[in-house]
């Protein structure tokens, strides 16, 4: 039994339960806050509170929190509070792309400005390129920015804004009342400063300061958060005057300490509370995990699950009814939709009103068209949606579900997700709501078999999310034929490569990494072989965040569906890992072939699936859904040809022209619908489990590719 998420969850109860309980221990008194009418005394007079409207629990508690200190004139701190109301990332009132004060780009080479990596060596490149901020990133620096422009308007002096996920230190009173001691000027005048951090955490290797006093410095960078801090009239003034805010707020005002006067606490004395799940987004972990920085070996799987089940949507062709269904696998939902039927063993269990089917969502299923007072009787407490287009429903629909609970949602209307959320009682992601072609009822055939039946299949421990549908013994996917015209994809490309030359047009060498990576990819490991080919070497050696390097070729272009075929030797040394695959992020979604050195007699086929549209930060699972085949022969020993075959509706694996597996629509995911790109590398893994422990005596290693072969269509930009 795993003890450590219960012990972790008894500890964030009892953090939650002292703070609720400090309500009952004596004030203290806080001589830096005076009352707002009082010309003879210099202090902080206003408190503004950052507080999202639907997060009016947060207020109560940061209220609490400040109950429980008084001013210089014994009045509580709460009768200076005021709330701001926070921009709300999730919020389709207001258009975060386009906000004059924030430039929403900036790049590593701002981030580790503030916080030096000095084992990481990123190329030029790498230290320029765009990095965009999360539409919470953008809200949360537009909410700071609002403060400081009702600070700068007004008559207080100085004023302390906080974020609405804090708690204050018990000594918070006696070490600002000393701090602010210390700023004084020789004649006890009013201290004399811009930006005064109480709140913050130092970047890894410490901040460069210099110390003003014994409770107060002066930082030159290196403090994230900006939870909480005391700024006055005449520094609100100058920050509005630096703007635009550009990239992330707390990492922007870091390169602006140089035209500020900044001030920082010894320690932080306002803390940011345990118990509470932040919202935001970190647009800058994906470049420092292709650094080497970030080393966690697991990402973190999605935790949102529906509470408000069966969903059941219908409506008329092109009225939004495959964003409807994209938009509730965002929500958590395992979403079976456009299709003319379902199979039958799903439909008798709905129709007998079973509390544990497949999926826990119906869009666009022709079959159950007909059964709609069934599905009502069947599931008194099901949510049901009805999408329109410019027309309303038809009245014969609408009719029909008359005592349900029912939701109209009209398609391309603005607050699409306020409107479907409110139904669910979800909260939405911070992705814009999924506008995609509607793909139509597909035609379900009968099942085919997953695999081939000369081969004999193992599945290996899978993710757990909403994305992979439960295994039981009468399900084998959802076996359907796709309706479109292939033109739609993008332009036919069609190439065999043997890899003599390495076209930079259409190949790129790589040069990072990824977190469950021991090793960094090395162009200089990529070499040709003279009797064509190339050579993919993994060696030891010191490069700072790594000891090894390792090697990895990509393609350009981008693909939507097609074949792709590689002629490979892979390696047989423990620990390596020797790939063939598609990939993409924002959503992330990977189609694999692999060999591991341990077991080279062995094929891994894997797949990974998030749902959303082009740049959803849907990233959940690092296990996907792997299945080991046996070859049958030693991968290491020669070349073999290894094909993935992917269409809307199926992916099929193939070794020396053999099919060894298939997966269909929801066996166990749906099928990656997004371009990616094609990728081959060999490297050395974290996990023991995926290729058994690194046998470092063997290295260095190769795995040799003779060449690749693509038929498909090129995602045009």
């Amino acid at each position: 039994m795993n003890l450590s998420k219960p012990l972790r969850a008894a500890s964030l109860f009892l953090h939650s339960l002292a703070l609720r309980c400090r309500v009952y221990l004596p004030r203290r008194q806080c001589l830096a806050f005076v009352p707002p009418a009082n010309p003879q005394q210099t202090g902080i007079s206003q408190i503004y509170v950052i507080n999202l409207d639907r997060q009016p629990n947060r207020w109560a508690d940061v209220l609490r929190e400040l109950a429980c200190i008084v001013d210089s004139s014994g009045v509580p701190l709460t009768h200076r509070s005021n709330r701001f109301p926070a921009t709300d990332a999730q919020s389709t009132q207001r258009n975060l792309t386009d906000i004059a004060e924030i430039d929403p780009f900036y790049s590593l080479g701002d981030q580790l400005y503030v916080e030096p990596q000095p084992h990481a060596f990123p190329d030029d490149f790498d230290l320029v390129r765009p990095i965009r901020m999360s539409e919470a990133e953008i809200a949360i620096a537009h909410s700071h920015i609002g403060v400081w422009k009702a600070i700068a308007q007004s008559s207080a002096p100085y004023a302390l804004v906080l974020e609405d996920d804090v708690w204050f230190a018990r000594d918070f009173s006696s070490v600002l009342d000393q701090a602010w001691r210390e700023m004084k000027d020789a004649d006890g005048g009013a201290p004399i400063f811009d930006v005064l951090y109480v709140s913050y955490a130092e970047a890894r290797h410490g901040a460069p300061k210099e110390l003003l006093s014994k409770n107060v410095f002066r930082p030159e960078r290196g403090l994230w958060f900006l939870s909480g801090y005391v700024l006055s009239r005449k520094g609100a003034q100058s920050l509005l005057r630096l703007l635009p805010c550009r990239g992330p707020i707390d990492l922007w005002i870091n390169h602006k300490f140089h035209a500020l006067d900044v001030r920082a606490l010894r320690r932080p004395v306002v803390n940011q509370r345990a118990d509470l799940l932040s919202t935001n987004s970190y647009s800058i972990l994906p470049a420092l995990s292709t650094l080497g920085v970030l080393d966690y070996s697991t990402t973190a799987l999605f935790h949102q699950r529906p509470s408000h089940y069966p969903v059941f949507a219908f409506g008329p062709p092109g009225s939004g009814l495959s964003s409807l269904a994209m938009a509730l696998s965002m929500l958590g939902y395992r979403c079976c939709s456009d299709l003319d039927r379902i199979p039958e063993c799903e439909f008798k269990r709905l129709m007998t009103g079973a509390s544990h089917c497949t999926f826990d969502a119906y869009v666009n299923v022709g079959s159950l068209n007909a059964h709609v007072r069934t599905l009502m009787l069947r599931y008194p407490h099901a949510k049901f949606i009805v999408t329109e287009d410019e027309e309303p429903a038809g009245d014969d629909l609408v009719k029909m579900l008359a005592g349900a609970d029912l939701v109209r949602l009209k398609h391309n209307e603005t607050n699409t997700w306020r409107t479907l959320c409110e139904h669910l009682r979800l909260p939405p992601p911070a992705a814009p709501y999924p506008l995609v072609q509607d793909i139509g009822q597909r035609e379900v055939r009968a099942p085919v078999p997953g695999t081939s039946m000369s081969r004999s299949t193992k599945r290996l421990r899978y993710d757990r999310s909403p994305w992979i549908a439960e295994p039981h013994a009468d399900w084998e996917g959802i076996n359907a034929r796709f309706l479109e015209e292939p033109a739609q994809f993008g332009s036919v490309v069609k190439f065999e490569d043997d890899l003599v030359d390495i076209q930079s047009a259409r190949w790129t060498l790589r040069n990072d990494t990824f977190p469950g990576n021991l090793g960094l990819f090395r162009p200089m490991n990529v070499s040709a072989r003279s009797g064509g080919g190339l050579a993919l070497g993994v060696h030891q050696e010191p490069l700072g965040v790594r000891n090894y390097s390792a090697a990895a070729i990509s393609s350009r272009d981008s693909f939507l569906y097609g074949r792709f075929e590689a002629t490979l030797q892979a390696t047989n040394v423990s620990g390596l890992v020797t790939g063939f695959f598609l990939y993409r992020a924002s959503p992330r979604q990977e189609i694999d072939i692999e060999i591991t050195g341990n077991r080279p007699t062995r094929l891994l086929v894997n797949l990974f699936y998030n749902p959303g549209s082009e740049g959803a930060k849907f990233d959940y699972g690092y296990r996907g859904t792997p299945v080991a085949i046996p070859l049958g022969f030693d991968a290491s020993k020669a070349p073999h040809r290894f094909a993935i075959e992917w269409d809307p509706c199926e992916i099929r694996w193939f070794v020396d022209g053999e099919l060894v597996h298939r997966r269909a629509i929801w066996n166990p995911t749906p099928v990656p619908n997004l371009p990616m790109k094609l990728h081959v590398n060999t490297w050395p893994t974290r996990s023991r489990d995926l290729a058994g422990r690194l046998s470092v005596n063997a290295l260095p290693a190769t795995a040799i590719v003779h060449n690749i072969a693509v038929d498909s269509f090129k995602a045009d930009a």
